[in-house]
C-alpha cells in the first residue's frame, strides 16, 4: 500500500493519477471530501478512464494532527508520499502556520518509524533553501541563515525538513524534494492556477523578480523515480527553468490572449499597494493578498541549479512554455463552459 497525504492538492492529485496506473494500491488521506471532486476534474484531464481509475484509490479522512486517524491511515502502507502542508502568506496566520507544517511532519515521521514503513518522499520546497549570494545559483547545499527575513511559509518548510532529518538519524529511509514554483491545471483558485484567472481578469503590472519554475507532471515522475530508487537520506532540487516573473506573465497573457503588462511595478507602489490591501481588510472590504513576504518575493531575483537531479536521472524537462501552453488550453476550455 502507498499513502499520499495532501492528496486533493495539485501536486497530490497528479501523483495519485500518475500512481493510480500501477498496480499497487493507493490510499489518500483528504480532510475535505469536497476537494476529491479536485482530484477527478484533473484525473479527467489525462483519461477517459478517470472514474474507474478513481475508484482504485482508498480515501481516508484524516488530519495530519490527529494521531488517531493518522494510525489508521498508516495500516499496511508501505511507501509514503507526504505532500500535505498548509500554504499562507498571511502574517496573521504566522505562528499557526509554522506549528502545524511542523507538527504533521513530525507525526508522519514519528509513524513511518513506528510502522516500519520503507521509504518516506517528503516534500519540501525550494522556500526551505538557503538564499544566494552575488547571484550564484541556489542547490541544495546552500546555507539557511536564521538572521534572513523568511515568511511563515519558508520557516514552516525548512522546520519540516529538520523533523525528517531526525527521522533519518533514527533509521528513516527518505527522500526530500525542493520544488520551485510548480505549475498545472485545475485549481484555478490557489497557487499558479490563480495566475490564469488574474490574468483574465487584465494585467497592467509585472514586477522584477525571477525564481524556478516546473511542471507538476515534471515533479511527479522524479518523486516516483527517487522512491524506486536507491537514494536515500537526500535532498534535490526539481526545477526546470529560472524565468523573470515578467516572462512567466508575457507567457501567460500570450497563451490566453490578453494584452501584456506594460508598468514595472516599484517598491513604492507594492508598498502603497500593500497599506491599500490592509485598509481594505481592515474595513472588511476583502481578505488580504498582499503582504510584506509577497513583496518581498516578487522582487527578489534567484536562481536555481538542478546539477544533482539531473546527473542522478537525465530528465527531459517539460518547456515551461510549453506548460504554459498546456495549462491554458484547459483553463480556457473551463472559462468557455462555465
Amino acid at each position: 500500500m502507498i499513502l499520499v497525504t495532501g492528496g486533493t492538492g495539485l501536486l497530490g492529485s497528479h501523483l495519485l493519477y500518475k500512481l493510480s496506473l500501477l498496480n499497487e494500491p493507493v490510499r489518500a488521506m483528504f480532510r475535505n471530501k469536497e476537494k476529491i471532486e479536485n482530484v477527478k476534474k484533473i484525473f479527467s484531464y489525462y483519461s477517459s478512464d478517470s472514474e474507474q481509475l478513481i475508484k482504485k484509490i482508498d480515501w481516508c479522512e484524516g488530519d495530519l494532527l490527529d494521531l488517531y486517524s493518522l494510525n489508521e491511515a498508516f495500516k499496511n502502507v508501505r511507501k509514503i508520499y507526504h505532500c500535505a502542508a498548509q500554504v499562507s502568506f498571511n502574517s496573521n496566520n504566522k505562528n499557526q502556520l509554522i506549528k502545524d507544517n511542523l507538527q504533521g511532519t513530525e507525526n508522519v515521521v514519528e509513524l513511518c518509524l513506528q510502522h516500519d514503513v520503507e521509504k518516506l518522499c517528503h516534500v519540501s520546497s525550494i522556500a526551505s533553501l538557503g538564499g544566494s549570494l552575488n547571484g550564484e545559483f541556489i542547490d541544495e547545499n546552500s546555507k539557511w541563515s536564521s538572521a534572513k527575513n523568511h515568511s511563515a511559509y519558508s520557516v514552516s518548510k525548512f522546520k519540516s525538513e529538520m523533523a525528517v532529518w531526525r527521522g533519518i538519524e533514527e533509521g528513516l529511509n527518505a527522500v526530500i524534494v525542493n520544488p520551485s514554483v510548480i505549475l498545472g491545471p485545475g485549481l484555478w483558485n490557489s497557487g499558479s492556477g490563480s495566475l490564469f484567472v488574474k490574468a483574465a481578469k487584465g494585467m497592467r503590472y509585472f514586477t522584477s523578480g525571477s525564481t524556478g519554475f516546473v511542471d507538476v507532471r515534471d515533479v511527479v515522475n522524479l518523486m516516483t523515480q527517487l522512491m524506486e530508487s536507491e537514494h536515500n537520506a537526500e535532498r534535490f532540487v526539481i526545477s526546470s527553468e529560472n524565468l523573470d516573473y515578467a516572462d512567466l506573465f508575457n507567457m501567460v497573457a500570450d497563451e490566453i490572449k490578453i494584452k501584456r503588462a506594460s508598468h514595472e511595478a516599484t517598491k513604492k507602489m507594492l508598498k502603497l499597494a500593500l497599506y491599500i490591501d490592509w485598509l481594505a481588510s481592515k474595513l472588511g472590504i476583502k481578505k488580504r493578498e498582499i503582504t510584506e513576504d509577497v513583496i518581498r518575493s516578487s522582487l527578489t531575483k534567484s536562481k536555481y541549479s538542478t546539477k544533482k537531479i539531473n546527473e542522478a536521472f537525465h530528465p527531459t524537462w517539460i518547456p515551461i512554455k510549453t506548460s504554459i501552453h498546456d495549462i491554458a488550453e484547459k483553463f480556457k476550455k473551463e472559462l468557455t463552459i462555465s
